[in-house]
């Protein structure tokens, strides 16, 4: 059985779905949005992550600036989350369901560097970016445009911290 079909098996509430959208696209949707959802964890925790063990010269404006983008990631994942009940559909339930579902990468590592801190997050700012490019094709393509719209200021906001991360890294 795919993920997908896994997924939706595993979170089926007991509802109909309330959604003018067709079942078959809030289904399409829904994992769409749940998959964006598990990178935007993934990222947030990466984030947070790299805003605790920052060090250097510019440790005070670096680690400010992950604290801001931490909380604007935080904030994402509950509008992905209430947008995809919104629709209809059901949404992830936990740890492990992110993990099966998140493609960003995670970073164990003992020690990154600032610079390669930030490198990485706008490196996965731009993964987002195009993932959440993907998604709001396929809410056009479904005439879902209430989720199209957040998606594009979704994109913006990715966007803007990707520019952040991208100028705070150049000599």
């Amino acid at each position: 059985m795919s993920d997908r079909h896994e997924l939706t098996r595993k979170q089926q509430a007991p509802l109909l779905n309330r959604s003018d959208i067709d079942s078959g696209s809030t289904e399409d949707i829904s994992y769409a949005l749940n998959t964006l959802l598990a990178d935007v964890f993934c990222l947030y925790l990466k984030t947070k992550n790299f805003h605790w063990h920052m060090s250097g010269p510019h440790f005070r404006d670096y680690h400010l600036m992950l604290d801001d983008h931490a909380d604007q990631i935080s904030a994402l994942t509950d509008e992905i989350a209430e947008r995809v009940r919104k629709i209809g559909g059901t949404t992830i339930r936990s740890i492990g369901d992110i993990a099966r579902l998140q493609r960003l990468h995670d970073n164990d590592a003992d020690y990154v560097t600032p610079g390669d801190m930030l490198s990485e997050l706008h490196e996965d700012e731009k993964a987002l970016t195009l993932s959440m490019r993907a998604v709001r094709g396929l809410c056009d393509d479904s005439g879902d445009f209430a989720t199209a719209s957040l998606l594009e200021n979704w994109i913006d906001q990715s966007q803007r911290r990707g520019w952040f991360l991208f100028e705070s890294t150049r000599g």
